[in-house]
């Protein structure tokens, strides 16, 4: 299963996605900071699985209808940090589907997330990380599950990454820097976390209008 994130950087980039799914082929598309209300209902062979409705920026998925059955949807509001309440650039941070392999004849949870922006303190956005993934297993007790996005964690990772696995679950970084806007905070914003997936690889797709690069996680079932 191929599974592309990308921050389109307020909706800048939502004219490369067309071209973005030609190119790589995925099965899912998990989109941040796009403009819900310009999105098409079809991206190439990807249907809308759902968009958020209570964000200025909001977040969106795009399955493959001819592989998987939609099962459930949920959005999920995370706790707050003083650029949200002051902003209020996103309510919901969290969009998860609940999809059934129709070939493997199994469900699993795909979710595209947003943290907290880079003015929020790092323990903030752990909360907020740990808190999505609980909340998205209510989709499905003990089910695979992949959430990918952008984490907005550019430094002590490997803090991050511990209390990631102290939850149950592993952090898998892209191949190279997916945040090039500013030289000092350019690192590794995008990533993956999940549990009962074997990922394979998150390679750094190129650079386009977004200050961020889009990544392409390949994985399969445990």
């Amino acid at each position: 299963m191929k599974v592309i994130s990308y921050n389109l950087q307020k909706h800048r980039a939502a004219g490369e996605l067309a071209e973005l799914v030609g190119e790589h082929d995925p099965d899912i598309l998990c989109l941040q900071e796009c403009d819900v209300a310009d999105l098409p209902e079809q991206i190439g062979d990807l249907t809308l699985a759902d968009a958020t409705q209570g964000n200025r920026l909001g977040l969106a998925m795009f399955y493959r209808a001819s592989e998987f059955h939609l099962r459930g949807i949920r959005t999920i509001e995370l706790k707050k940090s003083l650029h949200d309440r002051i902003a209020k650039p996103a309510h919901e941070r969290v969009l998860g589907a609940r999809l059934r392999d129709i070939d493997a004849g199994r469900d699993f949870i795909a979710a595209s997330f947003h943290a907290a922006p880079l003015t929020a303190l790092n323990s903030l956005r752990r909360h907020q990380i740990r808190a999505a993934l609980t909340e998205l297993a209510t989709l499905g007790e003990g089910l695979p599950q992949l959430m990918v996005g952008d984490y907005n964690y550019p430094v002590f990772k490997e803090n991050l990454g511990k209390n990631v696995r102290e939850h149950g679950y592993a952090l898998t970084m892209s191949d190279d820097h997916t945040y090039t806007r500013y030289r000092v905070f350019r690192g590794h914003y995008d990533f993956a976390t999940s549990v009962g997936f074997e990922i394979q690889r998150v390679t750094t797709l190129p650079q386009g209008m977004s200050d961020h690069r889009p990544i392409l996680v390949t994985t399969r079932f445990d």
